[in-house]
């Protein structure tokens, strides 16, 4: 009876499978996964109009794949005679690349579905078409449809795509179904900004050196974003309810622009200074900035922000402009673009910037412009302050992000990435997940960390970046008890649900990728000062304090430019050196413990006082540094910020899932890797 049950359910489900292929199944296939999971559950808001027109582009096969990832494994293996021996270009494409008649093979399918090629990629390894959406589905044998997805209309192929023809074998994914994004991690931290023209500007500098700290305005942002033990009350004496509350107190006022570093201080902070004294500021090196739309007013910004604070020029020898793999049509003030920039030449001085500007945010638009980064070796360091929520990515973009980090490997160059600014994701996107493509295991993900310093601007301490707030009062009216907010921001990371555990983790538990590797400066409360054009402004360039981990991500990427000076050759993908850096070279970050926490005592009546102690105020437990904040847009208005809480996230002694294995100790970290110059013939 069994065996007549199972046959008969057998050839139903084969019945039902082969129901559902298209009539030409046997001259097809599928491209497996090359769908978002959303599409299952998101609201469907509808089929996207058929006569809209998009662009579409297939990824091709690489030849050798397992020769491929045989040669990453080989080149990061110091036992190995190849270490460090990175492929070039020709080499690569005769190793690796689709050919030409593969190509024409996807161009083939492309023109018979009555889309119009426009691009083919360097070395073949993506076609780009254009048509209208009702060709489009019917070349793929999809529907395309508008989801609501967290909160955004994202349009997405309800299937996998399905290709005919000779192009079947030969695609790895198809690109540019899913209206999918990037997004920037920044966060610009509300506040009363400078209002004067930056005050003794120095000449802008020819050759660098270590600079002396500029004269700052009087309504400069201040260094001291902790200034002390404050007592604060609010209600009307003598009447009830009345509050008093004590604690750490958080510099900011309704006429101040509150905290904000500047490159000195972040000098002297992080142990530059002794880099820049030996001749090591990243000359010969050229960091690749990957930002889409571009900023018409990036050049003479960064030139004013490097006049500031004595760095070099930005000039066409040593900033260029790329764009691909269109000319963007969106360009305008980008404060993303200008942090990048300004903070990557701040932190490397000497190293060159390649700005590569895709058109836009899209997933196809990026994964190509960064491909077109690596084969033309753009840089030798790829920094990416972006990212999208891995759970919402279709595995085949998932594994197209990674094949470029890959590559890029292969060809001796690091790509970083932000691990974000939602902490696990659940408190934004209603799921644990980690950063794309700071997942990758071929990338290196670049966490965030809060920073306090002492008044001589060493550290006085640093915690992983998460913050919780807790509003005490408003308008004078005292919230008893206090209404804490909980998670509001904070470094992104945690475990992949897709990616295997690289061999770099082996000492880590689990068995997939965990994010993020390193961390530096992230916090927008004690973040980095910007200097961006904006239009009625005047003077038009104005100042902003802007954290995310798309600040720390430039920051690391510039140092590893640093490092790779030192080495006297590229030293390729940074992750797989950092978990067995030597003592001193690295900060393990802990959790931060402060013994004048915020404690709040409200006075209902003459015989009733509520006192809240400070986790009852934080709304969290254990090590963590919380500060009276004077929210300074709302009149008597108190809010707690506790720093050090990160969602689900922890940071503990050794690696963990918000600072990765620590911040960097600049001199020494570059200094590692330092191989004197040969030893001249006498």
């Amino acid at each position: 009876m069994k065996t007549i049950f199972f046959t008969r359910l057998f050839l139903s489900l084969f019945w039902l499978a082969t129901a559902a292929l298209p009539a030409n199944a046997a001259a097809g296939k599928y491209v497996l996964s090359n769908h978002p999971n959303f599409v299952s559950t998101a609201p469907n808001l509808g089929a996207e109009d058929p006569s809209k027109t998009i662009e579409v582009s297939i990824w091709l096969q690489p030849h050798n794949r397992a020769g491929l990832d045989a040669l990453a494994k080989d080149l990061y293996n110091s036992a190995s005679p190849n270490y460090r021996h990175w492929i070039n270009r020709s080499d690569f494409a005769t190793r690796f690349a689709p050919t030409a008649a593969e190509a024409a093979a996807v161009k083939s399918f492309f023109s018979s579905k009555n889309l119009k090629v426009v691009k083919v990629g360097p070395n073949n390894f993506f076609v780009r078409a254009r048509g209208t959406v009702g060709d489009v589905e019917k070349a793929f044998q999809v529907q395309l449809n508008n989801y609501q997805v967290v909160g955004q209309t994202v349009r997405a192929n309800d299937r996998d795509p399905f290709i005919t023809g000779a192009a079947a074998s030969l695609v790895r994914s198809v690109a540019g179904l899913n209206t999918s994004e990037f997004q920037h991690p920044m966060m610009v931290r509300a506040t009363s900004l400078p209002t004067g023209a930056p005050a003794a500007a120095a000449a802008h500098a020819k050759s660098f050196a270590v600079p002396a700290a500029p004269t700052l305005p009087p309504d400069f942002f201040t260094t001291h974003c902790f200034d002390g033990v404050k007592t604060e009350t609010s209600g009307q004496a003598g009447a009830f309810p009345f509050a008093t509350f004590k604690g750490n107190h958080y510099f900011e006022t309704p006429t101040s622009a509150g905290c904000g570093y500047t490159p000195q201080e972040i000098y002297t902070a992080y142990h530059l200074n002794g880099l820049y004294a030996a001749g090591h500021d990243g000359t010969g090196q050229t960091i690749a900035i990957i930002d889409w739309c571009g900023s018409l007013t990036i050049q003479q910004d960064a030139n004013a922000f490097s006049a500031f604070f004595g760095l070099p020029s930005i000039t066409s020898s040593n900033f260029t402009i790329t764009e691909f793999p269109t000319a963007s049509t969106c360009a305008g003030p980008n404060l993303e673009i200008n942090l990048d920039v300004e903070w990557a030449h701040a932190i490397a001085p000497g190293a060159k910037i390649n700005l590569v500007v895709p058109p836009s945010a899209l997933f196809q638009d990026i994964d190509q412009a960064e491909y077109y980064a690596i084969v033309n070796k753009l840089g030798n360091v790829i920094s990416g302050s972006y990212g999208a929520p891995e759970f919402y990515v279709d595995p085949t973009e998932l594994e197209n992000g990674n094949l470029l980090s890959e590559m890029a490997a292969v060809f001796g160059i690091a790509t970083n990435f932000s691990s974000d600014d939602q902490g696990d994701g659940m408190a934004y996107f209603g799921v644990l997940t980690p950063s794309y493509p700071a997942a990758a295991p071929f990338a290196t993900a670049v966490g965030g960390v809060t920073l306090a310093l002492k008044p001589n601007n060493t550290i006085a301490w640093q915690s992983g970046w998460g913050e919780n707030q807790t509003l005490l009062a408003q308008n004078a009216f005292i919230y008893d008890p206090p209404i804490s907010f909980g998670f509001v921001s904070g470094a992104g990371g945690g475990p992949s649900s897709h990616f295997a555990k690289p061999s770099y983790q082996k000492n880590l538990g689990g068995k997939f990728r965990k994010t993020p590797d390193i961390s530096w400066l992230a916090d927008p409360f004690t973040g980095g000062v910007v200097l961006i054009t904006q239009a009625g402004q005047y003077p038009p360039q104005v100042w902003f304090t802007v954290g995310g981990t798309s600040l720390a991500c430039p920051m690391f990427s510039a140092l590893w430019a640093i490092a790779n000076q030192e080495a006297g050759a590229p030293l390729g993908q940074a992750a797989p050196y950092l978990y067995s850096m030597p003592a001193g070279t690295i900060t393990d970050v802990v959790p931060v413990g402060s013994t004048n926490n915020v404690t709040a005592s409200v006075q209902e009546s003459s015989t009733v006082t509520n006192q809240y102690n400070a986790a009852a105020v934080a709304g969290a437990t254990g090590p963590l540094y919380s500060a009276l904040w004077d929210y300074p847009f709302i009149q008597d208005t108190t809010v707690v910020l506790t720093f050090g809480t990160d969602s689900s996230l922890t940071t503990k002694a050794g690696w963990d899932n918000v600072t990765g294995v620590g911040t960097p100790i600049g001199k020494p970290f570059a200094d590692h890797f330092f191989v004197p110059p040969p030893a001249k013939a006498k």
